[in-house]
């Protein structure tokens, strides 16, 4: 399964290691594939985030914030890892663990709304969802 993660994760330090912690993941059921409306809610998160880190990467940002349903705390995604969770979204319908950014610097991180806000005031329309 993991020989076909999109590209822009972390290489997997126990790869090839038969001990590996998550090899019971491996044994779980794929994810469901998403259906019409969710694939195309993907592709336009994709094409948002290509937009929001054309505009905000060169100004020192370096991903987005996102609350957490599950832990309710806050999980700061670098924009390549970002881009790779959505893509093995539209490949299996899961998103693999991750480990989470080493002490991040919240200054460097925003939220989707706040990209929203400023991708629409910066070209004129509006280009969030």
């Amino acid at each position: 399964m993991r020989d076909h993660l999109p590209p822009g994760l972390p290489p997997d330090p126990f790869a090839g290691d038969p001990a590996d912690p998550c090899a019971a993941l491996d044994a779980l059921e794929p994810g469901e594939p998403l259906d019409a409306e969710e694939q195309r809610a993907v592709e336009e998160d994709l094409e948002d985030l290509a937009v929001y880190e054309s505009l905000l990467a060169q100004r020192g940002l370096r991903g987005l914030v996102v609350t957490c349903e599950d832990c309710q705390s806050e999980h700061y995604h670098d924009w390549d890892m970002l881009r790779a969770n959505l893509l093995q979204l539209l490949v299996d319908g899961t998103v693999r663990p991750h480990e989470p950014a080493f002490d991040p610097s919240s200054d460097a991180y925003v939220t989707w709304d706040y990209c929203r806000g400023y991708a629409d005031a910066v070209t004129g329309h509006d280009a969030g969802r």
